[in-house]
């Protein structure tokens, strides 16, 4: 017979606890608690604790459901729409949306890489959306 502290097998036992069980018992329990806390080791090694409260979008992701085939649809119609609208702009406007939008670089970029101020830019990118608008 071996004595164990129920404190260290299970969290909710706040104050010491002995008690007097089998060898075998014991060594499951001592099995099953290294087991726990090599689980706890894999999860922290390879980063994969997850919590809904942390904030990274994770549970959006988990919540998100299949879109049907009818939203699917109405989807591909709304990007028909705004290619077709983007490919109405004029070319420097429709350039200048395209990188600032869809290719994520900065006004300043888009000017140093076109040679123009980036007031021009800005002003351009603003007339092409509101030009957008009115075809979209």
């Amino acid at each position: 017979m071996t004595t164990i502290n129920l404190r260290d097998f299970f969290y909710w036992y706040r104050v010491d606890e002995f008690i007097e069980v089998t060898d075998e018992v014991a060594r499951e329990l001592r099995a099953a608690k290294m087991e726990d806390v090599n689980h706890w080791r894999r999860m922290k090694r390879n980063k994969s604790n997850y919590s809904l409260d942390a904030g990274d979008g994770i549970e959006h992701s988990i919540c998100e459901h299949e879109p049907s085939p009818e939203e699917w649809v109405a989807l591909a119609h709304t990007y028909t729409r705004l290619c077709r609208a983007l490919n109405a702009l004029p070319p420097v406007q429709g350039r200048r949306v395209d990188a600032y939008y869809l290719m994520g670089m900065s006004h300043q970029e888009i000017a140093l890489a076109e040679g123009v101020r980036e007031d021009a830019v800005r002003k351009a990118i603003e007339r092409g959306l509101d030009r957008m608008r009115k075809i979209f």
